[in-house]
């Protein structure tokens, strides 16, 4: 029987899912706040480019003002927003969603756990995303890594593998290759130790992923970042997946391979990719740092580790977003020089 979906902030990610699901032949609502985007889709449907291929696909997209007036509930609710509108977004549509329905956080941080609360630990999966793209332009998403790369990681907050879970990961199929978790939170902070390493020093300097290994100061921020952020995860208790192919053991070991790996598997994505917080800048918004590397950071005051980098970083992508720096390369040597004091 088909389903009735809804994606809430279709940015980068949100229109991976609602795009490619709607190619796939799921009926989709696309829910957003930008509102050019919206009236793009709306009159020239979403155009998308994947790698060398590019389509259009005629979408059903809403403005955010539209929601309330819908006459209809979903069965599953993607939301794809930033973890800083989650709160209230989640409380927004949350009135339209089936009883026996779920919402599905495909977003970076530990979402679950604020989103749980408000519609029930029953109805909320979570999906950790291991995919680039971005939005741009209004109507155009760019999908930077190829489709036969593992895209989504589902998986219920028990941990157990249930029937709607193996449903999910069939319709989510057509948005990119999915597979399942038994051990969600586990793999949240296995992401959540990727991001923090990455996302800081890309939105400094400027660069992609793929250029981390470039100059050693950037390898030994990002050294430091990841080491933290490890160290955290496991005085927390979490079983955390291998990172890049490396066991929280290893990493914590060997940061250098961590490095190395995570460098690798960016160059899939191309060395023009430019990671979520760097979009974040350029387009003049807030970025999610109070909920990556700030989240490490909170979680760090919690178990008793000390995440002097991490707040580093913070402070410093501030100063980004404020206006006080532009990114640059040499903002990695003030990063490094300032938590040298």
């Amino acid at each position: 029987m088909s389903k009735n979906i809804a994606v809430i902030g279709t940015g980068a990610t949100g229109s991976v899912i609602g795009g490619l699901l709607t190619a796939g032949g799921q009926n989709v609502t696309m829910i957003d706040q930008w509102g050019q985007h919206v009236n793009a889709m709306k009159e020239s449907g979403l155009h998308i480019s994947i790698q060398e291929e590019e389509f259009t696909v005629p979408v059903h997209a809403i403005h955010l003002y539209e929601v309330c007036q819908l006459d209809t509930l979903f069965d599953i609710v993607f939301i794809a927003c930033k973890s800083y509108d989650t709160l209230w977004l989640t409380h927004l549509i949350a009135p339209y969603l089936q009883t026996d329905g779920f919402m599905v956080s495909a977003q970076n941080s530990l979402n679950d756990e604020w989103i749980a609360p408000i519609v029930g630990h029953n109805r909320d999966i979570g999906c950790v995303l291991t995919m680039s793209s971005e939005v741009f332009e209004p109507g155009h998403l760019k999908r930077n890594t190829p489709m036969d790369r593992v895209t989504f990681t589902v998986g219920e907050l028990s941990g157990r593998i249930t029937p709607r879970l193996q449903e999910l990961q069939q319709i989510l199929s057509s948005a990119g290759k999915t597979e399942l978790t038994t051990n969600l939170w586990g793999l949240r902070w296995s992401k959540l130790v990727f991001n923090s390493t990455v996302a800081p020093v890309c939105a400094l300097s400027g660069l992609g992923p793929a250029h981390l290994a470039d100059a050693p100061e950037r390898v030994r921020i990002c050294l430091e970042l990841g080491r933290e952020a490890l160290l955290v995860g496991q005085a927390l208790g979490y079983s955390m997946e291998p990172v890049f192919g490396l066991s929280m053991e290893e990493a914590i070991a060997s940061p250098e391979s961590l490095i190395e790996n995570i460098v690798k598997a960016s160059r899939f994505e191309g060395r023009g990719a430019r990671s979520f917080f760097h979009q974040d800048v350029l387009k003049g918004r807030p970025t999610e740092v109070d909920f990556i590397n700030g989240l490490v950071c909170r979680k760090g005051r919690e178990s008793g580790v000390a995440t002097p980098a991490n707040d580093a970083a913070v402070e410093f992508v501030k100063r980004l977003e404020r206006g006080e720096l532009s990114p640059d390369p040499v903002n990695i040597v003030r990063l490094e020089s300032y938590m040298a004091i």
